[in-house]
């Protein structure tokens, strides 16, 4: 390794490939737990706008102004040597029960983007509820509560340690599909996932390997880990930090095979009859608009039924109006209607 660590990293990762799934197995965790406590805005920017809403969301809290939430939390099946990052915590919304004691129970599990903060994507939560569908929206790794005490971003999860980085990835997955494991346990037996940019990347994997998965929304998507990294906007400075160690863009693309997921496309094809949306921004300059229109091309030479759709912006303008307001008509429609289906399909 000390001779050739370039080497050694290319080589542990084409053997994750080809034990990708001993690599994404786990133990069910054994201490689920349901917790209630104010919500936290966990900024990840000191915007004055920013740190004014998180001071006042406090102050609010602290005169109870506002309702405690429950959080899902259990102990990750996957380690690191951070343990409030390996404390999971998901935002729990249960769906009221339906007048129909014989309706299935759908659940699904919400995962943002990178360095989102703890209120990110908490709407479509609530709009997942009006559709009789519970949503569990999970912190990912080093993201709001689990971000270590030294971070004021979720850096560890996206980073020049490659290491890390892929560690990272694992536990996601993992978290994941314990997320599914819980919701079973109380009764849940239709699921699906939803992921935002680095949390898309996470939704896929873990629907590769967790056939309970029915219902998958990829809002943004690509298929290759390094290839983002390297090309990213969002990730300059990562790509900087390899440049520096004289590493090429095949290098570091080759590095991150174990978590890219062209290389799981066959596994994620064995569920026939998942629902698929891949939503995706044409002027994209994060995850770059020929990774997206891969990965379709991906689905399509394997048969695997997907509903694309585009948005006529960049990545993060995805999040301002009108465009937001586009991006949850796709996401919520889908959503409805493959949970609608999958519930008359008994």
């Amino acid at each position: 390794v000390e001779e050739d660590p370039l080497g050694s990293m290319k080589a542990i990762n084409g053997h994750i490939v080809a034990n990708a799934a001993d690599f994404f197995s786990y133990q069910t965790p054994t201490d689920f737990r349901l917790e209630k406590r104010h919500p936290q805005l966990f900024p990840t920017n000191v915007r004055p706008e920013t740190l004014a809403k998180d001071a006042l969301w406090k102050a609010n809290a602290e005169e109870g102004l506002i309702e405690e939430a429950e959080f899902l939390r259990f102990t990750s099946a996957v380690r690191t040597k951070y343990p409030e990052n390996d404390q999971v915590n998901a935002r729990w919304y249960p769906a009221s029960a339906h007048q129909d004691p014989k309706r299935p129970k759908q659940a699904i599990i919400v995962m943002p983007q990178w360095n989102a903060d703890a209120f990110s994507h908490n709407v479509l939560c609530d709009l997942f509820n009006k559709f009789g569908v519970s949503a569990l929206r999970l912190s990912k790794p080093y993201h709001d509560i689990r971000r270590p005490a030294e971070l004021e971003r979720s850096d560890y999860a996206v980073s020049s340690n490659i290491g890390r980085t892929i560690e990272a990835v694992r536990q996601a997955v993992v978290d994941v599909r314990s997320c599914i494991d819980w919701l079973q346990s109380q009764g849940y037996t239709h699921f699906g996932v939803l992921g935002t940019s680095l949390g898309s990347e996470y939704a896929f994997l873990s629907a590769a390997f967790d056939e309970r998965l029915k219902v998958c929304a990829f809002n943004h998507a690509s298929t290759s880990f390094g290839d983002v990294v390297w090309q990213g906007q969002s990730t300059r400075h990562v790509r900087a930090a390899f440049e520096e160690a004289g590493m090429s863009r095949e290098d570091v693309r080759a590095c991150f095979e174990a978590i890219s997921p062209k290389n799981y496309m066959e596994q994620f094809a064995r569920v026939k009859d998942r629902q698929t949306l891949v939503v995706y921004a044409t002027y994209d300059l994060t995850f770059p608009l020929e990774f997206s229109l891969e990965v379709l091309r991906n689905f399509e030479q394997r048969g695997i039924p997907h509903t694309p759709k585009v948005l006529p912006c960049g990545h993060y303008v995805v999040g301002e109006k009108p465009y937001a307001w586009l991006d949850g008509w796709y996401l919520g429609t889908f959503v409805y209607r493959a949970f609608k289906r999958l519930r008359t399909a008994g």
